[in-house]
């Protein structure tokens, strides 16, 4: 039986790494592990030698086409297939309002959270479609409902709208692709260094949201890759737990 490739970018840290080294304990996978330094990515470099046949650390730097197309290439050469992408790499790095928001911080946003998974898209495309079940995962955000996560009281404005824009990228690959399942999924509100900032940036909010472990949000993320199929209507913004939000 042939494995299972995937390719996950973000894969240094938090829930990424969370996610490489859940699937690196299962038979019959390869896991492409992208981060844009690997060289300094010492738990990956453990998980290789771990797992040497399974787990492969690729330099991946989000919106780099040039690091991207070399990812893909290396993927083609090892194994000549990729059957997931997890596109999980993301930022939220500046909080405040829109009256006083840089928009360098704006641009930001959109480059890695938007214009990345576009590019990871666009370069992979050609070896994922030759899968029988090819899919592409949005690590999303609650933070990026415009019914929901723009009315929250916190200083989302640059994360927040970065993640409504790859919403809308995977409906759009939905509509586009007819032979793609595209899973939008929304990992909860994690105990990682992005979630321990934005405890920091916004003091209200350790005290009204219950952080999770990654562990728990990596446990209910594979659920939903494992169990995902293409919907006529096209994919939902699910929740770690199944909750479904609205776009």
């Amino acid at each position: 039986m042939a494995p299972t490739v995937y390719l996950v970018s973000g894969a240094n840290r938090g829930i990424g790494l969370g996610i490489v080294t859940a699937l690196a304990m299962r038979p019959d996978v390869v896991v492409f592990a992208g981060t844009r330094n690997p060289a300094t990515s010492s738990d990956l470099s453990a998980l290789e030698t771990k797992y040497p046949d399974k787990v492969h650390t690729v330099k991946l730097n989000s919106a780099d086409r040039a690091d991207i197309d070399a990812a893909i290439a290396e993927i083609k050469r090892v194994v000549g297939k990729l059957d997931v992408i997890i596109a999980n790499a993301g930022i939220a790095k500046y909080f405040g309002g829109i009256a006083d928001m840089p928009l360098d911080e704006i641009r930001e946003h959109f480059e890695v959270n938007v214009v990345g998974p576009t590019v990871l898209f666009q370069s992979a495309w050609p070896l994922l479609k030759a899968s029988s079940k090819p899919e592409f995962v949005v690590i999303s955000s609650a933070a990026g409902s415009i019914a929901a996560g723009a009315a929250l009281p916190v200083g989302f404005f640059a994360y927040g709208v970065s993640k409504a824009g790859v919403n809308y990228l995977a409906m759009k690959l939905h509509s586009e692709h007819p032979e793609l399942v595209v899973v939008d999924i929304h990992p909860g509100p994690v105990q990682t260094d992005m979630g321990s900032f934005a405890q920091s940036q916004n003091p209200g909010l350790a005290g009204a949201v219950k952080f999770i472990s990654v562990e728990e949000s990596v446990t209910g993320i594979m659920k939903l890759v494992d169990y995902a199929k293409r919907d006529a209507e096209g994919p939902k913004m699910i929740g770690y737990d199944g909750f479904v939000f609205p776009w």
